[in-house]
């Protein structure tokens, strides 16, 4: 079949992501899950599509793409969406990049830490070894640290991350936030510019639940046996 084909796993922030650019610019594309926790992404077959093993991956018409920020800044230019998503002023897509440079060491590295250290669902399943206290202590606090970065930089003048309007640095950057939320983490206690912010940009997404899914699914599992953090 050919047309834009997408390689994705919902438990995945990028993968999230760039699901939610596609369905919120109704751009046609073929699903092609790929379940992480059955280890799909480490099979001879998928190495021939992503030679990472890693999700997002597209393939459009025999061009083939990994790296989320790669694919949505390809697919903002290739399609025809709104130039919110990706301005084509110079200054105004610096500021989306700037953003998108900034989130792999900041809000991904330590979201994505407190999720695989206190998700039952990963670690420490991975490794048959309890949670370690000071290691989660130490991987909140630099979560806290980047939350306030969000809060004070990011979000100190901007109604969204990158400017006025939503952009492809705010699907990113929405994702990343709810990988925390997943397990209870209360991201934007004492930071109410970010609270609004969440609320503001799931109001732009009509897919933001849909895309969601399996994040509700961890939350539901991590509440149950604890009324919380």
């Amino acid at each position: 079949m050919s047309g834009l084909k997408l390689y994705y796993d919902l438990m995945s922030q990028p993968a999230r992501a760039v699901f939610m650019f596609l369905k919120s610019n109704n751009i046609p594309f073929e699903p092609k899950p790929v379940a992480l926790r059955k280890g799909e992404h480490h099979t001879d077959e998928y190495r021939k599509i992503s030679p990472f093993g890693l999700v997002p991956v597209i393939d459009d018409n025999g061009f083939t793409l990994t790296e989320s920020v790669a694919i949505l800044s390809y697919l903002s230019d290739h399609y025809k969406v709104a130039d919110h998503w990706y301005p084509k002023n110079p200054q105004a897509r610096a500021r989306v990049d700037q953003y998108m440079a900034w989130q792999h060491h900041g809000i991904r590295l330590f979201g994505s830490m407190v999720f695989r250290i206190q998700a039952r669902v990963i670690e420490p399943r991975m490794t048959n070894e309890p949670i370690d206290p000071k290691r989660l202590a130490a991987a909140k606090a630099n979560l806290e640290s980047v939350l306030d970065q969000m809060e004070n930089i990011f979000l100190k003048d901007n109604t969204f991350l990158a400017g006025d309007d939503i952009s492809i640095a705010d699907l990113l950057g929405i994702c990343e936030l709810m990988q925390p939320y997943a397990v209870g983490y209360d991201i934007s206690a004492g930071r109410p510019r970010l609270a609004a912010y969440v609320e503001r940009v799931k109001g732009r997404l009509p897919c933001f639940s849909e895309a969601h899914i399996m994040v509700h699914k961890i939350r539901s599992m991590w509440l149950k046996p604890k009324a919380g953090l």
